[in-house]
């Protein structure tokens, strides 16, 4: 935590309720008990403050928005449930997309909130920003993108990721789509952190997969780009068996609406890393039809806690939840479980205790890898099947479990 005067007096007034508490419930044995639980950050009276941080405004704000749902989920679990003896007090800020206001967004919910922990971002390069932030403050920060350099050669102590990363997509589904939709391969990405990261991921495993692989092209959109009439001409006039698409939200909404209206979808077959989400098949409708996907979270899955997650989903937002509210969900409900391990709010000694803890998920027994705090998720290859009604079902076609599907420590880059 940066220090500041008013800092300094918050956690001087609560470390002053908690032993006058104590007092009053037990004398000065009651006194010794609460100071064992006294330390920096979070709350010491109880209470655990989280700052939530989406992109409300921007490209991503209808995955923001589930994204905030998720989280506003989990904190309520964990308020209600006595598996805790702490209760999280969350405030909630807008990332816009952009780090800088990412960053002025963390600062103020460190400093006028008091939050030592912090959960959100969908953009890479926001999520890069605040992996920054949360050393120099020394919060945990939980980060809502899946770029590899986030638990990479960005990592640090304080970042513990949820989110299923592109290398563990890229692990998954590479091969696959190499064996089952063509050799022949074009890659068109949204040109920042996340579609690079796929671009580089896959790139890489399809050399090592198959001699038979070849890189037919690649085309780069600018981040929230309009009109890719230029990409798709390219596309379909190339020899390319499959398009690998590294790109997400308005992005990709766009970029296969415009391929479906000028018959791309047709002819090539379309492995897309966000597909499956939701948000994508409920704006395409029909046009998802066919659509392969690296998939992280379906709400049909029978795993860990997900069937009650799911439940309790529908009754707060009369809707299925999808992969941002998974993302959120667990992203705090893991790292609660690791401050009630810890025994302690305090930050650096959940920073201790959570690497390699071993708990239950909504994608079954999981656990932050010690090398980069990466959880260690399964992945489906997943293809979009319209039925008719809103949005596309998606067919699970093969899992990969999480030990499989998270590379080695040594690729990963990261340094802890």
């Amino acid at each position: 935590m940066a220090d500041s005067n008013s800092g300094q007096s918050d956690r001087f007034e609560t470390t002053r309720r908690a032993m006058l508490a104590a007092v009053g419930a037990g004398g000065l044995a009651g006194v010794a008990g609460c100071l064992g639980n006294i330390g920096g950050g979070g709350g010491n009276d109880g209470t655990v403050k989280y700052g939530i941080l989406n992109p409300m405004t921007g490209p991503y704000a209808g995955l923001a928005a589930e994204q905030r749902k998720g989280a506003k989920l989990a904190v309520k679990t964990v308020n209600e449930s006595d598996e805790y003896d702490f209760s999280i007090d969350a405030k909630y800020g807008d990332t816009q997309a952009d780090p800088e206001t990412g960053r002025q967004e963390a600062q103020k919910l460190v400093e006028q909130h008091g939050a030592s922990y912090i959960m959100g971002a969908i953009s890479s390069s926001v999520a890069l920003s605040l992996n920054e932030f949360a050393k120099k403050e020394s919060t945990i920060y939980s980060p809502g993108a899946a770029a590899i350099p986030i638990t990479g050669e960005s990592c640090n102590e304080y970042v513990f990721r949820s989110e299923t990363n592109t290398a563990q997509i890229a692990e998954a589904c590479s091969d696959w789509t190499l064996k089952n939709l063509g050799s022949k391969v074009w890659f068109h990405i949204a040109d920042y952190a996340y579609g690079n990261s796929v671009l580089d991921e896959w790139r890489s495993r399809m050399k090592e997969s198959s001699a038979n692989f070849s890189e037919v092209g690649v085309t780069k959109a600018q981040l929230g780009a309009k009109n890719f009439d230029s990409f798709i001409s390219q596309i379909k006039n190339s020899d390319a068996d499959v398009v690998v698409v590294g790109s997400t939200g308005g992005d990709l909404i766009e970029f296969i609406n415009q391929a479906n209206a000028q018959g791309l979808t047709d002819q090539k077959k379309i492995m897309t890393t966000t597909g499956s989400f939701q948000v994508i098949r409920g704006a395409l409708g029909e046009k998802a039809d066919g659509i392969y996907s690296g998939t992280r979270y379906v709400p049909k899955i029978d795993s860990g806690t997900n069937t009650e997650f799911v439940k309790a989903y529908k009754n707060a937002n009369d809707a299925e939840p999808g992969s941002f509210a998974r993302v959120a969900y667990d992203s705090i409900t893991m790292v609660a479980n690791g401050i009630k391990e810890a025994g302690s709010t305090d930050p650096d000694d959940v920073v201790s205790t959570l690497p390699g803890l071993k708990m239950q998920s909504l994608l079954g027994e999981n656990e932050f890898r010690s090398c980069d705090h990466q959880a260690k998720n399964p992945v489906w290859v997943g293809r979009n099947v319209y039925n008719g009604g809103p949005m596309a079902d998606v067919k699970l076609i093969t899992e990969v479990g999480g030990d499989k599907a998270i590379p080695p420590c040594e690729q990963t880059g990261c340094q802890l």
